[in-house]
């Protein structure tokens, strides 16, 4: 059966483009490519420009799986991401197709690729954390979660209220940091990891430029409709990035420019996030985002590379 490949790397690096030119790239040579998607709040049906998602023309005739699959009401769910995406991939490599992973979500990508269990839940615990984050704000619980995982705390933003919540419960739960119940990089699959490096400064710029033309594009009007179909009330789509500053700004908290800086600002940071994750995986293979050859060598890992260790 085929090998699965992940496309992964920071925000606004060119995950997206590559991943179809790779299933495009695959198709010339009679082999089918398709893509899975691994950013979480592209999960959600609506949340197009503000994700930067992938217009139907843009998709170039490529099969996309798991867009769209979520209302805004709802709150994500990786563990239903898992159940989802390994059936994906099962099924794609039983047909013999390339599945083609694509995001920056980095705990789903290892959640659809590697041994990844999920720790239950304690209702009660969760009630009472849930409560807490309600009266004081996510600040105070990120400040403990950091004291006791730093690098969990170094993951997670901490305005993501609901995953710091997680994070302090399976600490409790388990008696161990929240890191401490990720496996070792080890695939269930054979798969190649290929990274999209960036620049600092150009991919701050990068950021500061899809922004803008998220802005253009109507982002503000996109959020207010969404409003209506309940986006303020998601625990999880409320907090994705641009649309809690439209939000703010749409209930009269800040102004546009503001709204706008702190997407900015909120971006980059969380890119920051992001590249220490991946960074951290020593199965990928980093490429520049801008080189003139960028397919050909990405194609050259895919044919080169075994697909590194196989869990049991």
């Amino acid at each position: 059966m085929s090998r699965v490949i992940a496309v992964v790397g920071a925000t606004a690096a060119g995950k997206s483009d590559l991943g179809v030119d790779l299933a495009l790239r695959l198709g010339a040579e009679g082999v089918t490519g398709e893509i899975i998607n691994a950013d979480s709040m592209q999960l959600y049906r609506g949340m197009d420009i503000g994700t930067a998602k992938l217009t139907v023309a843009e998709r170039r005739g490529v099969v996309h799986h798991l867009l769209d699959i979520w209302d805004v009401n709802e709150t994500a769910n990786v563990a239903a991401y898992q159940r989802m995406s390994r059936a994906l991939i099962d099924g794609l490599r039983t047909a013999e197709h390339v599945p083609v992973l694509v995001g920056g979500s980095g705990l789903y990508v290892r959640a659809a690729l590697d041994n990844l269990d999920f720790p239950g839940t304690d209702p009660v615990l969760r009630d009472r954390l849930e409560a807490e984050l309600a009266r004081v704000g996510p600040d105070p619980l990120h400040a403990r979660l950091a004291e006791r995982d730093p690098a969990a705390a170094d993951a997670i933003l901490a305005s993501n209220g609901r995953r710091i919540v997680r994070a302090l419960e399976v600490i409790e739960l388990t008696g161990r940091p929240f890191t401490a119940t990720m496996p070792e990089h080890v695939s269930r699959y054979p798969c190649v990891q290929i990274g999209l490096e960036v620049p600092r400064p150009e991919l701050d710029d990068r950021i500061e430029r899809r922004v803008e033309h998220m802005w253009a594009a109507g982002l503000v009007d996109e959020v207010r409709a969404l409003e209506k179909a309940g986006l303020r009330e998601g625990r999880t789509a409320s907090r994705a990035l641009g649309y809690a500053q439209v939000l703010d700004l749409l209930a009269g908290e800040c102004d546009e420019a503001t709204a706008k800086a702190e997407t900015v600002r909120a971006t980059r940071r969380f890119a920051r996030r992001q590249e220490s994750w991946f960074r951290r995986d020593p199965r990928v293979h980093w490429l520049p985002y801008d080189a003139p050859d960028l397919l050909d060598r990405a194609m050259a890992l895919v044919e080169s590379d075994p697909g590194g260790p196989l869990a049991d």
